[in-house]
């Protein structure tokens, strides 16, 4: 027996919210061929038109809905749901008033729990999330949650909770927006692919606003290209519109182009509201990417005009802010629960203007302002990616802020921001995450996985990324934020150092390079050559690799003349002036921006025989210090050889040795499992293994075990972390620059976990240079002696030269 028109159209609806579109097109088509019934005709239509409009013909969909509700007779159901699908439609253009409207007919027109009711407060809720409306979102978002509970309509369920993470998003809890997110996708992707993708979509701007553009960036052009097969043209402008917003922070002419084609393609379906927000965007990437040629007043009056006629109107308000950075007006006045990634522009505005006529204290308040709002945001956050990546944020205030002052020339305005720089994602202490099994398990996969996928780029793997999403999703929801750090300034730290100690705070402004240098009796700043650092820095790290590669033959005496060459002007043009500046000081502290992250100190001339560390923070330094456990009580040492590196065994055994109290673990029994438990009961522990640095999330660095690779996650599990570490493995003291300032590594993930001190080196270290060298510091190390003082008094006694440097607290 053929199905009726209400059968056909039943079946319309069901394949239309499932994203099959064509098919529901068929079902449409034909129910619509089998009724004269207009109540139920305008029913089909109404679908019809929502199909049309997911299919890149919103005009006719807009037409076939009006005349649909234009029919006589139609029962107030039937009116309702019209004026719903309508109100519908004109959302998805960003007709978000007119869509408020229609939607608000509708739901009142209908019973409230009723499924037709919940799939419009759905609806409802996404023009309160543009307009961030965060709180009448929420609460239609609930009321949708409840009918849909009461009818078990899991997938509609989960879309609403998915939904509720979006508004998380909006305002501001990563965390939770998430895990929302991440908890809905199984339910939403085994509906169809483009579920999926529609949910990636809005995961994607998740990770973009979290600082991980990268992955952010390759989930938007998936979407896109995905949305663009099944010619959903809305959809896919809507991925190529965030793609221009993730793109404008760090590529600012891609983020132009991105923007221009989003922008032809919502202005080709007539979406005035979307074609506004993507020029929006155009502009700012035109007027970052080439500043000498602005757009001009009219085109930013122009789109803010098309975006407040839309109802974006917290765009329109950015948009104007950008505008001032242009011409200089009037700023816009925001209101008190304007989001905060708006709030943080409107103080790099200020910030910007005030430095650009010359006003550095102002310039400074500002930008100082704004950091302190983006801290208050930060102190949510626990995990380490998370806090680093969320400081993308205040990339442009804290570089304004530096720029003024250094043009104060006053060591202590300088010094605090500089302060202010390092501590920007090390101020809130985590709070470690409890035992997770589900975690662990994930771990374990991955490291076998690695194992099987060598010699390839394992991070392509459709497995890896599933298993690597859901560790970053766990660890951010599980590692909670506990107090802040305290920041100094320079005449508290003045009065904590020693006579024998001095403070290198190196600043970088984008323009110039700096040293502030801190005695107990004094501060001076030191102007430092930026061209003859950077000339010496091009091609170190490639002379140093060769080095420590090249023992013998006629290349080995030009191989190492060369890097000395090079090293020495280092030293020259970026050590030796601010030693002059130090005196007589016998240790330093350094703390060096991420342009200076990868430099080898320990081998520079004028490092030799110098106890010195590369603080985080002179903050956190001077607190170690304070609250540093005896160094008598660091009586236990653990130490663990990897795998195929030649002279492990050798190393851990001859370090062990000057140790009364010593546990290690080697061959078979090196496991992961094995060395997370030794780490947990020792005050120092020393791993030689095989490292690799992972630049695209460096918390999946980590060093070869028996059983595979010791992530940087995996050190997150450790309920104690030890004292002291020391990491014999080659580039595991590297550290990927993100955001300019912000420097996350191996090294960092161990600090972050509680470790006062971490000893490792940037580049590749020779073995036989390794195995002495530290074999030498564990003598000092169980004596008492402090990290940075045994290092150095390591390297006299064996006359070794190696890039080992103590990072953290090793004075």
């Amino acid at each position: 027996m053929p199905l009726s028109a209400r059968e056909l159209h039943q079946r319309g609806v069901d394949a239309a919210n499932s994203r099959r579109f064509a098919q529901a097109r068929r079902a449409l088509a034909a129910a619509s061929a089998r009724t004269d019934d207009d109540d139920l005709r305008a029913r089909i239509d109404g679908t019809l038109a929502y199909v049309l409009a997911q299919t890149g013909e919103p005009a006719e969909a807009e037409r076939l809905s009006r005349e649909a509700l234009a029919r006589p007779g139609l029962s107030a159901e039937t009116i309702a749901l019209a004026n719903g699908q309508l109100g519908t439609l004109l959302m998805h253009g960003g007709r978000l008033d007119e869509a408020d409207v229609f939607l608000t007919k509708a739901i009142d027109g209908l019973d409230e729990g009723s499924i037709q009711s919940a799939n419009l407060l759905m609806s409802r809720s996404i023009v309160s999330m543009q307009r961030h409306r965060l709180d009448d979102c929420t609460a239609d978002l609930q009321r949708a949650i409840t009918a849909y509970e009461a009818h078990d309509q899991q997938e509609p369920l989960a879309e609403a909770r998915h939904n509720l993470g979006y508004a998380a998003l909006l305002g501001g809890d990563l965390v939770a927006a998430l895990g929302l997110m991440t908890s809905s996708r199984p339910i939403l992707a085994a509906t169809s692919d483009l579920a999926a993708a529609i949910s990636d979509l809005d995961r994607a701007e998740v990770l973009r606003d979290a600082g991980l553009t990268t992955e952010a960036e390759e989930l938007l052009g998936a979407v896109a290209t995905q949305f663009g097969a099944q010619r959903m043209r809305q959809a896919r402008g809507e991925a190529e519109f965030h793609l221009a917003r993730s793109l404008l922070r760090h590529d600012a002419p891609a983020a132009e182009r991105a923007a221009s084609t989003a922008s032809r393609r919502f202005a080709a379906l007539g979406s005035e509201g979307w074609a506004a927000r993507a020029e929006a965007v155009r502009l700012e990437a035109r007027l970052r990417a080439r500043p000498t040629t602005p757009p001009v007043a009219d085109e930013f009056a122009r789109t803010a005009e098309a975006l407040t006629r839309g109802g974006f109107r917290t765009e329109a308000v950015a948009l104007s802010l950008t505008a001032r950075l242009a011409d200089g007006g009037r700023m816009p006045r925001l209101t008190a629960d304007a989001p905060t990634p708006l709030r943080l522009r409107a103080h790099e505005v200020r910030a910007a203007r005030a430095s650009a006529a010359g006003r550095h204290t102002e310039a400074r308040r500002a930008a100082a302002e704004g950091l302190d709002l983006l801290t208050a945001w930060q102190q949510s956050f626990g995990a380490l990616d998370l806090q680093a990546s969320v400081a993308m944020h205040g990339t442009e205030l804290m570089f304004t802020g530096l720029a003024a002052a250094a043009r104060a020339h006053d060591p202590e305005v300088l010094f605090d921001w500089s302060e202010r720089a390092r501590h920007l994602s090390q101020q809130v202490a985590p709070v470690r995450p409890p035992h997770d099994a589900d975690l662990s398990s994930d771990l374990a996969e991955l490291r076998m996985l690695r194992a099987d996928l060598a010699g390839s780029d394992w991070t392509t793997d459709a497995r890896v990324r599933e298993l690597r999403d859901r560790v970053r999703d766990r660890q951010w929801s599980s590692t909670g934020a506990g107090g802040s750090r305290e920041r100094l300034g320079l005449l508290e730290t003045q009065a904590r150092l020693d006579d024998e100690t001095a403070i290198l705070a190196y600043v970088f402004t984008r323009e110039e390079l700096l040293c502030v240098v801190v005695t107990a009796s004094g501060s001076s700043i030191v102007e430092l050559s930026l061209p003859r650092i950077e000339a010496a820095l091009d091609g170190l790290r490639a002379d140093l690799d060769v080095a420590a590669l090249t023992h013998a033959g006629p290349m080995a005496s030009v191989v190492q003349r060369s890097l000395d060459e090079r090293l020495r002007l280092l030293d020259d043009a970026l050590l030796a002036p601010a030693r002059a500046a130090a005196g007589g000081t016998v240790r330093l502290a350094l703390t060096v921006p991420g342009i200076l992250g990868g430099i080898p100190w320990a081998m520079l001339p004028g490092m030799r025989r110098t106890p010195f560390t590369i603080a985080t923070s002179v903050s956190r330094l001077l607190g170690d210090s304070g609250q540093r456990t005896t160094s008598q009580s660091a009586s236990t040492a653990g130490f663990a050889a990897g795998p195929r590196v030649a002279r492990a065994d050798e190393e851990v055994r001859r370090a062990a040795s000057a140790w009364s109290s010593a546990r290690v673990v080697t061959g078979d029994e090196a496991r992961v499992s094995a060395v997370t438990e030794l780490a947990a009961q020792v005050d120092v522990l020393h791993i030689a293994a095989h490292g690799r640095h992972a630049v695209d999330n460096p918390l999946f660095s980590g060093f070869e075990l028996a059983d595979g690779t010791l992530f940087g996650y995996d050190v997150d599990l450790i309920p104690h972390a030890p004292d002291t570490v020391i990491l014999s493995a080659c580039e595991l003291g590297r550290s990927s620059v993100r955001w300019g300032e912000e420097a996350l590594g191996m090294t960092r993930v161990w600090l972050h976990a509680g470790t006062r001190c971490v000893i490792a080196a940037p580049v590749v270290v020779a073995d036989d240079v390794a195995c002495e060298l530290l074999g030498s510091v564990h003598t000092q190390l169980a004596r008492g002696v402090a990290p940075a003082v045994a290092l150095a008094a390591a390297s006299e006694s064996t006359g070794l030269t190696a890039p080992f440097q103590c990072h953290g607290s090793g004075l």
